[in-house]
């Protein structure tokens, strides 16, 4: 009985060790979670964009996914002027205030 408590706090103690680097371990293996590789070319009406995001920097294409008010993901290259306009329009301040 006294070995398997010793046991168990023993390796309790060893995983309460462990346990803070194991979220950096599994985070940078999963990281990129939503890679692009193949790009759409055609510019969507901006009413219908709902959320822009870039791709993980551990992805092999950098790239932007556009979310539509529909939930569908489109993935334009991380060089479409398009899409880096969406992009800083969304995440700046200045740029989301002017009116279209």
């Amino acid at each position: 009985m006294m070995k398997t408590l010793c046991f168990t706090l023993g390796l309790l103690l060893l995983t309460a060790c462990c346990c803070n680097a194991m979220p950096e371990a599994l985070k940078f293996n999963t990281a990129p979670g939503n890679c692009c590789f193949k790009f759409h070319t055609r510019e969507i009406p901006l009413q219908r964009v709902s959320n822009i995001t870039k791709t993980h920097s551990a992805c092999q294409n950098q790239a932007f996914i556009v979310q539509t008010i529909k939930g569908r993901q489109i993935c334009y290259s991380g060089t479409s002027q398009w899409a880096l306009d969406v992009y800083n329009q969304r995440h700046n301040t200045e740029g989301s205030s002017q009116q279209h």
